[in-house]
């Protein structure tokens, strides 16, 4: 049998708007549930609103000060993050059995998603084998976390644009007291914007050989 036959497609959804964190996280949720072995993988570009979402282990002491962003518990690994407005989040809603890959495998291919569009900018980034993510001068600027049911994933990973840092602030990030977290405008002067970067994940994703078929939707 040809190989390229097994190869799924994938539609990728670009958000032109905010979309809250509790709408997303439940839809990409029903889709595990639901899908079978012939549903397309997804994969969804976008920004939340201010929230502080908790990972399924998550500790409460890992949210220092009491704010007005809200919290919402998630199911995804990992400890308590920030997403905002000038923060660029991909979902990954793949079929790990059908792409062959295994957690480990995911998780490599979203730091190196990060590391390679950082590096098309200029900027050296390097990912950690004891503390998952994507770091500039021990710095993070990208942060990821997944799901995995039934061999297939949700959630995924946020890259700092231009975000304001103070949700950061108010907790240690990804579990870590005292990591400091960088932004791209904070690396280099002419930095791209959100839909550059959608632009650049779209070409990323059509160069790879994973995909039999790409279809982008703007929502």
């Amino acid at each position: 049998m040809n190989d390229t036959v097994l190869k799924p497609s994938l539609v990728i959804r670009q958000y032109q708007t905010l979309t809250p964190y509790a709408e997303r996280f439940q839809e990409m949720k029903s889709l595990t549930e639901q899908r079978d072995e012939n549903t397309p993988d997804q994969l969804w570009i976008l920004q939340h609103p201010s929230v502080l979402t908790q990972g399924q282990a998550g500790k409460p002491e890992h949210i220092l000060l009491a704010s007005d962003i809200p919290v919402v518990q998630s199911d995804r690994g990992g400890q308590v993050t920030w997403h905002g407005p000038g923060q660029m989040v991909i979902y990954f809603m793949f079929d790990l059995n059908r792409l062959k890959w295994n957690v480990r495998t995911l998780v490599s291919f979203a730091e190196q998603l990060m590391i390679d569009l950082l590096n098309q900018y200029g900027i050296q980034a390097y990912a950690k084998p004891d503390a998952p993510g994507v770091y500039v001068a021990e710095r993070k600027i990208g942060s990821l976390g997944f799901k995995i049911r039934r061999g297939r994933s949700y959630h995924g990973l946020a890259l700092n644009i231009d975000c304001a840092l103070t949700g950061f602030q108010t907790i240690n990030p990804c579990g870590y007291a005292g990591l400091e977290m960088v932004r791209l405008s904070d690396l280099i002067q002419d930095y791209p914007s959100f839909d550059q970067l959608c632009a650049d994940v779209v070409q990323y994703f059509q160069q790879t050989d994973y995909f039999i078929d790409l279809r982008v939707t703007q929502l």
